[in-house]
């Protein structure tokens, strides 16, 4: 049963939803409007008790929102504030934005995204009124946009637009990961939290990304047929922060760094863009004199993501992380470089080489670097340290072993970012070619990374070094996993199994990989033959699931339904494992069941792609086809 709402929690007034009420305030103790007689209690659990945006009688004002007061429902019974968008006019084209937006909330699973559920979205007729209003609920987040924010605080430093960016894109790595794109990112749909984090609202406007779609855009191909032609890819734009193939109609998710990067200029700048003056040439803005505390390497980074071109900005928010990472170590040597201590050193070195010193102190310059390297390291100065435990090498090659130890022991510390182990690790081999260790990890980063060039020398070289390395096919099976080349996958988790009996893992992903490519009684054999070694409870329940899979997918559903039930009872965890319980119990007429197996596979995280399938399948279904393709 829905939560029982009960009066004087939160509500002093209470806001009539109808649009056109003459007088929308009530005292929060009626339970019908004074005005028109609808009902202040909405669906038996809302009420609507503070309105976040003006309420107008603007015809191009089509949405309405509250912050509401809201009961709950059976599946979260829990009364707070929420917030609520109402759609006011009959238009089937609005209607269809939020319905996406509402299966976009659904998806998508982040702490800094609002949530949303099935029971969340719904529709509500006023008192003798012509309109049926789509209502969309979804959870709130305390703080003030950062619109709001620059109007009170003016620009931001360096190091919090950093920090900013990379939260923001973090966001966006899960949306983009979705296979979603936002398409409206600006300061006022960012919140800044009290505990110093941000969310991203709003997404009325998100778009899913699929083949289907990315064939419309490239069909379009800057014709007129890319506006509301034959594919009628709905534009949506902000002046000045939505880019020019948005525009036309032709949005890519790298249209979104364009966004980001327009709204970290305001942000810096501490000005509105309107008042920015653009580059007659190149149709640039033209802001860096406005923010001088912004480095160049910064600078040039916010340009890039602004590039007219899709294909000239970033192309994955993995690669802006990986840059962002890197940003601090390059303004620090810029700054060094610029520095006139940099330069007195430059002319003091060569100096001393003239006079011939450096020969006569080999021992002691190369001792001296190399405790200079460790010293640079342990403050975090990568290129320092690199730079001098290469000298050290060069003047002692005694030194050498010792370099190649401190290394693989920094590349290891976990506070070091991973751009940045990654050149540890590489150094470490560099010293020590045979390290087999270094490269198996190295290879498991450069995955982390989508380093893919990368990832096939590490591997390459491992296996010359140790053909048989279980760990280092089930790693390369990863990687193929990761990337859907599941033939490629099959075979190196089939390899890793082969070679030692610790492969338990690789059974597990085999038989998941089997069920994909739908060879159900190889996935069951594989399954079993691991379940006789398993010990681990996860590892047993994701081998009971997958034979509970392949039994619902061969339509033996009381099989199915006992090997599932038993992955659910040994790792509740498993968010694949409720999915298909779900359909089981659908097949067999158990509707009450299905319904909260449903509720937890759309709730719990995972990354899983049938899962995201899985979820966008049932959504169809109790949303028809307004899920976008």
């Amino acid at each position: 049963m829905a939560a029982t709402y009960q009066k004087g929690f939160f509500n002093n007034v209470s806001y009539c939803i109808n649009p056109l009420c003459a007088h929308r305030q009530n005292p929060g103790n009626v339970e019908t409007c004074l005005s028109c007689g609808t009902a202040l209690l909405i669906n038996k659990r809302i009420r609507l008790i503070k309105p976040l945006k003006a309420l107008t009688d603007d015809p191009y004002n089509y949405f309405d929102v509250f912050e509401v007061d809201d009961a709950g429902t059976r599946w979260h019974p829990v009364r707070e504030r929420r917030v609520m968008k109402v759609l006011k006019w009959n238009s089937p084209k609005l209607r269809k934005l939020i319905e996406i937006e509402s299966i976009t909330l659904q998806v998508l699973r982040h702490r800094n995204i609002p949530k949303s559920t099935v029971d969340d979205f719904f529709t509500f007729v006023p008192q003798n009124s012509p309109l049926e209003l789509c209502c969309l609920v979804m959870n709130r987040f305390e703080g003030i946009d950062l619109e709001k924010w620059i109007e009170q605080n003016r620009a931001v430093s360096q190091s919090l637009a950093l920090e900013w960016l990379k939260q923001l894109t973090d966001i966006l790595d899960t949306v983009h990961r979705s296979e979603f794109f936002h398409r409206d990112i600006k300061p006022s749909n960012i919140i800044l939290q009290p505990n110093g984090q941000l969310a991203l609202i709003d997404f009325g406007t998100a778009r899913r990304i699929t083949n289907t779609y990315l064939a419309k855009v490239s069909a379009s191909g800057g014709t007129e047929a890319g506006r509301g032609g034959r594919y009628e890819i709905t534009s949506v734009v902000t002046p000045r922060y939505t880019p020019l193939e948005q525009i036309e109609g032709q949005a890519v998710p790298q249209s979104d760094f364009f966004a980001l990067g327009r709204t970290f200029v305001q942000l810096v700048t501490g000005h509105q863009l309107t008042d920015l003056p653009k580059d007659e040439r190149t149709g640039r803005l033209i802001w860096r004199n406005k923010a001088p505390q912004i480095d160049k390497p910064l600078a040039d980074f916010l340009d890039e993501l602004m590039s007219h071109f899709p294909g000239q900005r970033p192309q994955t928010t993995r690669v802006i992380l990986q840059r962002l990472e890197r940003l601090p170590l390059q303004s620090k040597i810029n700054r060094l470089v610029k520095s006139p201590l940099f330069q007195v050193a430059a002319v003091i070195g060569v100096g001393l080489s003239l006079f011939g010193l450096y020969n006569v102190s080999r021992p002691v310059i190369a001792e001296y670097l190399l405790n200079q390297g460790k010293k640079a390291q342990q403050e975090n100065r990568f290129e320092d340290a690199k730079s001098d435990f290469h000298k050290a090498v060069s003047i002692k090659p005694d030194i050498a072993k010792l370099v190649s130890d401190f290394y693989f022991e920094q590349a290891e510390r976990r506070n070091i970012s991973l751009e940045n182990a990654k050149k540890y690790y590489e150094l470490a081999i560099k010293f020590n070619p045979q390290n087999d260790v270094a490269y198996n990890n190295l290879a498991l980063l450069c995955q982390r990374l989508q380093d893919f060039d990368c990832v096939d020398k590490s591997y390459a070289a491992l296996f010359q070094l140790k053909p048989n390395s279980w760990e280092a096919h089930y790693g390369l099976g990863n990687f193929y996993d990761d990337l859907g080349k599941y033939d490629l996958a099959a075979n190196q988790y089939k390899l890793a199994i082969k070679n030692s009996e610790l492969a338990l893992d690789a059974v597990s992903n085999l038989a998941r990989i089997q069920n994909l490519q739908g060879k159900y009684d190889e996935a069951i054999n594989t399954a079993k033959e691991g379940l006789k070694k398993a010990k681990e409870p996860e590892l047993k329940a994701a081998l009971y699931k997958s034979i509970g899979w392949a039994r619902f997918e061969q339509k033996k559903y009381k099989e199915a339904k006992i090997n599932l039930e038993k992955a659910k009872e040994l790792d509740f965890k498993r968010t694949d494992t409720y999915c298909l319980l779900a359909q089981v119990q659908e097949a067999v007429n158990e509707v009450n069941a299905a319904r909260i197996s449903w509720e937890v596979c759309l709730i719990v995280d995972s990354n899983l792609p049938e899962v995201q399938r899985w979820r966008l399948q049932i959504l169809k279904r109790l949303l028809g086809d307004v899920v976008p393709e």
